[in-house]
């Protein structure tokens, strides 16, 4: 999959410039997909230019023009195919520190533990700012009845995906932290 839905995926919750694009991004499509703001604003021509987007000009006083963008009908027939699709593939784990992981046996294990510290910490913090977009989403609701009146669920069932999984991460980090602890105090003893 390309960028390309992602980007129309967001477009859905209305118009948007490449900055508040990329800040969505950030808030709640980066568990599963990250873009950086380079890649958006390219792929927003891209798809300007095959009638997916409309973007138009908005005049600014103190800062330069913004362009704002919204789907066309075009690219939303094309996000509903999309949608329609079964995925090609699997997900599949992609993580360098997993590797590092994998590798460490024989190198310093206060390096790894310094490398899930940061991955713990990390895990926490998103797991901060994806529980404020979650009540936010709520507004004042409880989940139950967000799911059955919202106008659209997407956006909370990604979500809760990027909340199980960073509670996954975070479980797995303390694991392997507790791990490395026990084996570096049976070989100091």
């Amino acid at each position: 999959m390309s960028l390309k839905y992602a980007v129309l995926a967001a477009l859905l919750e209305g118009e948007a410039s490449g900055y508040e694009l990329s800040k969505v991004f950030d808030v709640s499509l980066a568990n599963f997909w990250p873009a950086t703001p380079q890649q958006l604003y390219r792929e927003l021509e891209r798809l300007s230019q095959d009638g997916l987007v409309q973007a138009r000009v908005v005049r600014q006083e103190r800062r330069p023009n913004k362009r704002m963008f919204t789907l066309t009908e075009a690219g939303r027939r094309d996000l509903g195919a999309f949608a329609a699709e079964p995925p090609r593939r699997p997900t599949a784990i992609r993580d360098e520190l997993l590797i590092k992981i994998q590798a460490m046996d024989g190198a310093d294990p206060a390096v790894a533990a310094d490398m899930l510290e940061e991955r713990t910490s990390w895990a926490r913090g998103k797991l901060g700012r994806y529980e404020r977009v979650r009540e936010r989403l709520l507004a004042g609701r409880d989940e139950e009845e967000y799911l059955r009146d919202a106008e659209r669920v997407g956006p909370y069932l990604t979500l809760m995906a990027g909340i199980a999984f960073e509670r996954e991460n975070l479980r797995w980090c303390e694991r392997a932290l507790r791990i490395l602890r026990q084996r570096a105090a049976l070989k100091g003893a």
